[in-house]
């Protein structure tokens, strides 16, 4: 399945809700990202998290559902959710009507809910169920994936779930949407300094290759500015002139609705104009999502 098949206008990709049924800790989306169908694991249905992205369509105005990860119920939602599709019921589920091949094979598991996953303070406990659950299912070629904003990525708790993610077919998505302290802060609004969260990206990407996951969009109308775009080339050419690996840029935009009306998504050919600038600047691979 080639990322042109998989249409940004289908409601399956389009919604990403992290609500399903009467889950509570475990959603299905289609990804276009993922190539197929994701199997979502919210770590933070207490909707904690220490970014407050002005994209984020998060509403924390309304509190999360519950505030602890009960491992045991997130076990048996993901072994019945994966069991669902692989027996063909979720391609009975409305969602899912336009594209039901898409939902028998789980390309992926992603960490990946209503605020940071790696502030949970027992991740490594959370990777070793999910884990559990592609071995016993028989998911071995299905990827692991933490969607991280890289903030908590130097925790020892974080470390020990990344080796064993490393173990069983784990990829990291870390985010970077800035090249300069100033930008990060008016799009991230994060107490977390900036030079930490590059600290990480490199740190851990010294260790196994990840993927580096950037959300760009106008800002009062107005895109990236040509110097932070060039900044930002900048940093990701320091992570790998540092050792750091990365397997690929994953350039997206604006898909949902977002919290700040001035918060808008980018055209594709914005997108597409970006991407050439990064590869051009950086030699790195880039996809884009629009």
């Amino acid at each position: 399945m080639s990322d042109g098949e998989i249409k940004s206008t289908w409601a399956a990709v389009q919604d990403h809700t992290r609500h399903f049924s009467d889950f509570t800790f475990v959603y299905p989306v289609i990804s276009r990202r993922s190539k197929g169908l994701s199997i979502g694991v919210n770590l933070n249905p207490d909707k904690v998290c220490n970014f407050d992205c002005i994209y984020c369509e998060v509403d924390r105005r309304i509190p999360g559902a519950v505030t602890e990860v009960d491992l045991c119920q997130m076990k048996d939602e993901l072994t019945a959710m994966v069991r669902f599709a692989k027996d063909g019921g979720l391609a009975k589920e409305p969602k899912f009507n336009e594209v039901p091949w898409l939902t028998r094979e789980v390309k992926d598991i992603a960490f990946s809910g209503d605020g940071e996953p790696t502030m949970i303070r027992n991740f490594s406990e959370c990777v070793e169920t999910v884990v559990e659950v592609q071995q016993l299912e028989g998911l071995d070629k299905a990827k692991i994936v933490l969607i991280t904003d890289a903030s908590r990525l130097d925790k020892t708790e974080v470390k020990r779930g990344l080796e064993t993610m490393d173990a069983h077919n784990g990829e990291i998505w870390g985010k970077l949407d800035a090249g300069t302290d100033e930008y990060y802060r008016e799009i991230n609004r994060s107490n977390v300094r900036f030079e930490r969260i590059l600290k990480n990206l490199l740190e851990t990407a010294r260790v196994r290759p990840i993927i580096v996951q950037s959300l760009f969009l106008k800002v009062h109308g107005e895109a990236m500015s040509a110097a932070e775009l060039e900044a930002y080339c900048g940093r990701l050419r320091d992570l790998t002139a540092a050792g750091g690996q990365i397997s690929e840029v994953h350039l997206y935009t604006v898909a949902r609705p977002t919290p700040e009306a001035f918060a808008t998504k980018l055209e594709v050919p914005e997108l597409e104009t970006m991407a050439s600038a990064i590869r051009e600047q950086t030699e790195l691979k880039v996809s884009i999502f629009p």
